[in-house]
C-alpha cells in the first residue's frame, strides 16, 4: 500500500473516530439521557461518566492535530482501546451481545486506523546506557 492510500485510510479513520468519540464525549458532558441511561445501567457512577467525556474530547483534539505530539497520540489510541474493551465486556455482561455490536465495529475501525498510524509514523527505539 502506498503512502497516499495509507494517509487516506488513516485520516478517514481519524475523522470517523473523532466523530464517534467526540459525540460520545459531548453526550457524556451534556448529560444526554440515552448515553447516561445506558452507562448507569452498566453500573458506572456519574463522576466516571464526566471523566470519560473530558478524556474523550481531549483525545479527539489530540488526534486531529496533524503530525504532532505522536507519543501522546499513542496514549490516546490506548485509551480509546480501553474504552472500547470495557464497553464491550460491560455490555455483554449486562445487556447481552447484541448491545455490544457497536463496540466490535469501533474496535475494527480504530484498529485499522492505528495500523495506518504505525505505518505512517514508525517508532525507532534507542538504548540509552547509564554509566556510573
Amino acid at each position: 500500500m502506498n503512502s497516499k492510500s495509507t494517509k487516506i485510510i488513516y485520516w478517514t479513520g481519524i475523522v470517523l473516530t473523532s466523530l464517534w468519540f467526540g459525540a460520545s464525549g459531548l453526550f457524556e458532558l451534556t448529560k444526554n439521557p440515552l448515553v447516561w441511561g445506558i452507562t448507569q445501567q452498566l453500573g458506572y457512577p456519574a463522576h466516571f461518566i464526566y471523566i470519560l467525556g473530558v478524556f474523550k474530547l481531549s483525545g479527539v483534539i489530540t488526534l486531529l492535530i496533524p503530525n504532532k505530539i505522536l507519543r501522546l497520540k499513542e496514549w490516546v489510541f490506548a485509551g480509546v482501546f480501553f474504552d472500547i474493551i470495557f464497553a464491550f465486556f460491560s455490555k455483554i455482561a449486562v445487556l447481552g451481545f447484541s448491545a455490544a455490536i457497536d463496540a466490535v465495529i469501533a474496535f475494527i475501525m480504530v484498529s485499522v486506523t492505528y495500523a495506518m498510524f504505525r505505518k505512517l509514523y514508525s517508532v525507532s527505539y534507542s538504548h540509552n546506557t547509564i554509566t556510573a
